[in-house]
């Protein structure tokens, strides 16, 4: 869907979002949205709020005031687990895989998210859940394949390369089949060679699985390489949006994030 003027519909809308903790507003009367298949970022100092935003956006807070919406609907008052089936996907800035588990099981378990059979059919392991289960292996080897990880889909996920790690969060991610992915500093603790890669990787997931992709990161090689539009944070406000060139010459973010 587009509008009249040829851009793309937001997927993603937040409207005079504010959160606060007691006394403390971390984030102050944020409007921003995300454009269906748009590769977006979100930058600021420290402290800015974006994680808190990240957080509201896939329910883990609430907004005081203000209001989400996805695809038209209003989030409010939905669980984690509801907007991730909405189709909201995300990483986090610390790995948060299951380190003992297979690089297989750690992809297996997100695609469970869509299975269609019951606790019944689980426990009499009829033929419906057999045949959803061999379909959900098949699109497990097959996701992993994608991203070149099969080759060690039988390896606990805590003994993968730092690289590869970040890589299998992401590949966990998309396994819940979201149409927005939210990537919290995936480029944490990365050397310019792995930071290179992810630039790569990152625009193939949003062409090869056609969703939108809303980027936190610190790395402004990385956001002004592959972000077609970013919003930037200071003290929980916002301060500005706009192309990379527009955001790299804006006064106010020099002054607040770039330096000269």
């Amino acid at each position: 869907m587009e509008e009249e003027d040829g851009v793309k519909a937001p997927i993603l809308q937040l409207s005079d979002v504010t959160i606060r903790f007691g006394g403390l507003t971390a984030v102050s009367s944020v409007t921003a949205d995300v454009r269906e298949g748009e590769l977006a970022g979100l930058i600021g100092p420290n402290g800015a709020g974006k994680t808190t935003v990240f957080n509201m956006i896939t329910g883990v807070y609430q907004p005081t005031e203000g209001a989400i919406s996805f695809g038209g609907e209003p989030t409010a008052g939905l669980k984690p687990f509801r907007i991730t089936r909405l189709g909201i996907s995300r990483t986090f800035q610390n790995i948060r895989l299951f380190p003992s588990l297979s690089v297989f099981d750690n992809v297996r378990v997100a695609f469970h998210l869509h299975l269609d059979h019951d606790s019944v059919h689980s426990l009499t392991r009829g033929p419906k859940f057999q045949k959803e289960e061999r379909d959900l292996a098949d699109r497990t080897r097959e996701l992993l394949s994608i991203f070149k990880l099969e080759r060690v889909q039988d390896e606990p996920a805590k003994s993968l390369p730092y690289g590869d790690q970040r890589r299998l969060e992401i590949i966990r991610a998309l396994a819940t089949r979201p149409k927005l992915l939210l990537l919290d500093e995936p480029a944490a603790g990365m050397n310019p060679s792995e930071k290179d890669e992810l630039m790569t990787l990152i625009r193939f997931i949003r062409d090869k699985f056609g969703l939108a992709i809303l980027l936190v990161e610190h790395d402004m090689k990385v956001v002004m390489g592959i972000c077609e539009r970013i919003h930037v944070l200071e003290y929980g406000r916002k301060i500005a949006e706009g192309t990379p060139a527009e955001i790299r010459s804006n006064p106010k973010v020099i002054a607040a994030y770039l330096g000269e």
